[in-house]
């Protein structure tokens, strides 16, 4: 086996074990605490006199910019949503289903999913493009599936020493945790996208025109008495939590929370999130 299968099976033992797990259990607070991002995403989706009629989704997670994009359209649209992990999946089509939505999500990697070609008028994602083994690849795949009058819209993290928020728990639970993985530059993960040109030369190899890549700084904020169901349950720290002794899992959590004093402003912990938002058009 190759080192790009390791990879995607990574991923995906990663997001269909206990990380997937995690979005699901943390889903609210994930959607709260992302919301303005959510929205910028959404805001500029459609061009006045452009009809958009189906939309992909690419790494949906539990659905809520695809179901929030297709109350947006309206009936008229369809909204389709993908993502690898099974337990997201299964959420986004509970909430769809909860909220009548004629919603469709597909479980499977974007990077080597058969999509029907020349399918969508629009491609976006939330942070859901940074994960792929080969990107380039992917790209190429997601291109087979726009027509020559989509655009692609994504928004991305740039570095990890623009977000501190985002190492704040690895950082500090380092000490106490020496098994934590060093994040290694570019491999696939939350800070794939963090260098501008690289984004640049993907989306030209995959086929993609007409690139803007604009720097932006969102503050985003969830409740406070939410703090300790983040920093147990989400990330690298979040995930080999559960693997260490009574004893280590509360001096870790201790630790890191005294890390998150600073984000904390009364009842809401507020970061801000630096991140790239990218536009490409197929043609």
């Amino acid at each position: 086996m190759n080192a790009e299968s390791n990879s995607a099976n990574e991923q995906k033992n990663i997001w269909n074990g206990d990380a997937g797990s995690a979005w699901v259990e943390t889903q609210q607070l994930v959607e709260h605490m992302f919301k303005p991002i959510e929205s910028l995403l959404l805001e500029d989706v459609c061009h006045p006199g452009q009809a958009v009629k189906k939309v992909l989704d690419v790494g949906c997670g539990t659905g809520g910019t695809t179901l929030a994009l297709s109350r947006q359209l309206g009936a008229n649209s369809l909204c389709v949503g993908l993502d690898i992990s099974r337990q997201m999946i299964a959420a986004a089509e509970a909430a769809a289903q909860a909220q009548t939505l004629a919603t469709r999500f597909i479980c499977a990697d974007a990077q080597t999913y058969v999509f029907a070609p020349a399918s969508f008028d629009l491609i976006i994602s939330r942070f859901g493009v940074m994960f792929f083994d080969d990107p380039i690849a992917a790209f190429k795949n997601l291109r087979h599936a726009a027509n020559d009058q989509a655009e692609c819209k994504f928004i991305a993290w740039r570095s990890a020493d623009e977000n501190p928020f985002m190492m704040a728990a690895e950082r500090a639970a380092r000490p106490l945790l020496p098994q934590l993985p060093e994040r290694a530059q570019d491999e696939p993960g939350q800070f794939a996208f963090a260098d501008q040109e690289r984004i640049l030369d993907i989306l030209l190899q995959g086929g993609w025109s007409k690139i803007r890549i604009e720097a932006i700084d969102i503050v985003c904020s969830f409740a406070e008495q939410d703090l300790l169901l983040y920093l147990s349950r989400m990330g690298p720290v979040g995930r080999i939590l559960p693997q260490q002794d009574e004893v280590t899992r509360k001096r870790v959590i201790e630790t890191v929370r005294d890390a998150f004093e600073s984000y904390v402003l009364g009842d809401q912990v507020i970061f801000t999130a630096a991140c790239w938002k990218v536009t490409a058009h197929a043609q």
